[in-house]
């Protein structure tokens, strides 16, 4: 299966850096964009990889107001 992401990113003087939008945590960096692409391509299969072997536990939610 195959799913769409937004990669966002930016130059950090001679790096590339960027970000999924829709998932919190996926960062990297690389020399170049397609490098880029790869190194979050890797890192969000890890991370896929990582909580597919964490046990299940009850998840609650709540509305949390912040003041910004």
């Amino acid at each position: 299966m195959t799913q769409t992401f937004t990669l966002e990113y930016w130059k950090e003087k001679t790096w590339y850096v960027g970000r999924l939008k829709e998932v919190p945590g996926v960062f990297s960096q690389a020399k170049t964009l397609s490098e880029l692409e790869q190194n979050i391509k890797e890192v969000y299969k890890l991370m896929q990889e990582e909580e597919a072997s964490l046990p299940l536990h009850p998840v609650k939610t709540k509305v949390l107001a912040i003041a910004v």
